[in-house]
């Protein structure tokens, strides 16, 4: 099947300044052997997408779809249908879940990965977690419900860092810990570790956020309590407590290790929701030293413990209970073409998305069904 003869569309952000923002329009490439075209079907736009574009360079997912300097393509979690094929070992028409940049087309060097999905194999990829190169097949996927697949593009990658970073404290039981302590609450991360939380019996959660978002986020009914960032004084420093940083603020962690002292638990980072908080050269703090939460890492020590099947197993007995909650609270909004893109890219750098709005985004105009 023949590509596209029109020039290809990229939604892209200067990596210095994340308010600039272009759409590129490169011609598309032409097939190398082993290459695949995927035409970008849709794929979700959350404030883990603003946290990716600030690790960019520390975690180099800025190098998962390159282009020309200082832009960067934010890797997006999506579908995408192979259109054009030059691996014998892929065919037209299949349509897969991975990652993908904000754009209307991929092409992307491929190595089948079993009888259901293909790696990314090119050599910019080469240093990557299998967590982000593994495009999976929708339609031959179990966990895969297609009447809920903007569910899936919103909850399912983010739940997977939260299940893991669960796990990641649960294998150290929670470092002696009683309650548990979660920023930027509202998030979709968090409240995918919040359900996990909730599953447990030895440990309370208190979910941190904004007096914007608080009425939301106890209305989830997941945090056994909630509390804004200016109450941080208002907890309990004799009960053993750690935090996981979903916010990425040096304030609010730092508010935290002085008040809880010897008292803290664990201190772990994952994201930067809190993008623009105030950065400075760090300084020792009570308490435990913060450590950053890689998923890929606690995923690669699962795998081979319990085996690929059994760590998918469980992860998606545990997303089962996450999704049907969402179905209370989540609400799915579609926006098309490059303004609908920009639009979205505002909203969550600004800070101003509801917290209830799940953002589904396509380079194409066509309506999303």
């Amino acid at each position: 099947m023949a590509g596209s003869t029109l020039a290809t569309m990229h939604f892209e952000v200067d990596r210095q300044d994340l308010r600039q923002t272009r759409v590129a329009e490169p011609p598309p490439a032409t097939l190398d052997p082993g290459q695949i075209r995927l035409g970008v079907e849709r794929f979700a736009f959350t404030s883990n997408n603003v946290s990716y574009a600030v690790a960019g360079d520390l975690l180099d997912y800025w190098a998962f779809f390159p282009t020309e300097a200082p832009w960067g393509r934010i890797p997006a979690i999506g579908l995408g249908t192979v259109v054009e094929s030059a691996n014998p070992d892929i065919e037209v028409g299949g349509r897969y879940f991975g990652y993908y940049p904000m754009a209307d087309e991929l092409v992307i060097e491929a190595g089948r990965r079993g009888a259901d999905g293909f790696r990314a194999v090119g050599a910019h990829r080469a240093n990557h977690a299998a967590f982000y190169t593994d495009y999976r097949e929708v339609t031959t996927d179990p966990s895969i419900e297609l009447d809920r697949i903007d569910q899936y593009l919103l909850l399912r990658a983010m739940f997977m860092t939260s299940f893991l970073i669960d796990d990641f404290l649960g294998d150290r039981s929670f470092e002696g810990a009683s309650t548990a302590l979660v920023t930027s609450a509202s998030s979709k991360t968090s409240i995918s570790l919040a359900s996990c939380l909730a599953a447990r019996r030895d440990i309370a959660a208190i979910g941190l956020t904004s007096d914007r978002n608080r009425d939301f986020v106890d209305g989830l009914g997941l945090y056994d309590r909630v509390m804004t960032y200016d109450e941080v004084d208002q907890l309990d420093p004799s009960t053993r407590a750690g935090m996981v940083d979903m916010a990425g603020n040096p304030e609010v962690v730092a508010a935290v290790h002085h008040h809880l002292g010897e008292a803290m638990a664990f201190s772990v980072t994952v994201g930067a929701t809190h993008w623009e908080a105030p950065r400075s050269e760090p300084t020792p703090l009570p308490g435990p030293t913060p450590e950053f939460f890689f998923a890929p890492s606690q995923a690669a020590k699962r795998t081979e413990e319990w085996g690929p099947e059994e760590l998918q197993s469980r992860m998606d007995a545990a997303y089962r209970g996450l999704v049907e909650h969402s179905d209370g609270w989540l609400r799915v909004e579609h926006r098309q073409g490059p303004d609908g893109i920009e639009t979205t890219h505002r909203d969550l750098i600004e800070g101003r998305a509801d917290p209830r709005s799940g953002f589904v985004c396509s380079m194409h105009t066509d309506p999303l069904t």
